[in-house]
């Protein structure tokens, strides 16, 4: 049997406060018991996400912010970060795409959660969220190359190299998580979005991950996008000039050997 994978460090990047829960919680509960380190940026504050005359956008940007901490919370996760886009409104733009590289650069996961930027029309009955493929797109464009890159955004900070991509709600999933333990943290997460979902939405989402896990255990689907093998080290910081130096010192003592 593989040895459980459980990174040091992971962020989730979605677009609404709920896709989160909707998606990947069941995995960041299990993975936040074991000790990794996780961050969550959320693009909007689903400021337009109801049909409560009661709400004003900003009453529900509040509103669904405090109900996303707490679902973090659920989850052990105790850093978020909203972007505060305005909901239904988001584009792949070269301003988010920097927010994000700031985000990758400021935090340094080793792993991140993204939406499915190929996801545009999965059903005969449902078509993807235009938040969800913008900010996908502009996730995956941040990771590869640009935040790795020292010469894009230098004032932004040191590069830092994602190793995976973990793709949520994708038609091609290649890694299946089991979350038999953390289930129940998820439809608890899930239920700290009252403004939004209903016990009936919070069983449907349990059924899901049944589905997933073939009704053998309760699941979560993805997609891995390998940019760094787990083998792999990371590259050590190397001092250019020294490092000149000493090439110019062997070259010098291969020219006093050969005379």
């Amino acid at each position: 049997m593989s040895k459980e994978f459980i990174p040091s460090s992971a962020m989730v990047i979605v677009a609404h406060p709920d896709d989160i829960e909707f998606g990947c919680a069941g995995t960041i509960a299990k993975w936040t018991s074991r000790g990794t380190h996780v961050t969550y940026v959320i693009v909007t504050s689903g400021n337009i996400g109801t049909h409560d005359p009661a709400f004003t956008s900003d009453s529900l940007a509040e509103q669904r912010e405090k109900e996303q901490r707490a679902a973090a919370a659920v989850c052990g996760v105790h850093d978020v970060e909203f972007l505060r886009h305005n909901d239904g409104e988001v584009m792949p733009t070269l301003e988010l795409r920097k927010e994000l590289v700031r985000m990758i650069r400021k935090h340094k996961p080793e792993v991140v959660f993204s939406m499915d930027p190929t996801a545009f029309l999965s059903s005969s009955d449902y078509i993807n969220h235009p938040d969800h493929r913008a900010v996908a797109v502009a996730t995956v464009d941040a990771i590869a190359p640009v935040a790795s890159m020292p010469l894009m955004y230098p004032e932004l900070g040191a590069p830092h190299t994602v190793r995976e991509v973990w793709i949520q709600w994708t038609e091609r999933p290649d890694t299946w998580v089991d979350v038999s333990e953390t289930i129940d943290r998820k439809a608890d997460a899930l239920r700290q979005h009252r403004s939004q979902v209903s016990e009936e939405t919070v069983q449907m989402v349990r059924r899901w991950a049944l589905d997933a896990g073939k009704g053998l255990v309760p699941a979560e689907a993805f997609r891995v996008i390998t940019l760094v093998s787990r083998e792999q080290k990371e590259k050590p910081v190397v001092d250019t000039t020294a490092e000149q130096e000493l090439v110019q010192r062997e070259k010098a003592s291969e020219t006093t050997a050969r005379t």
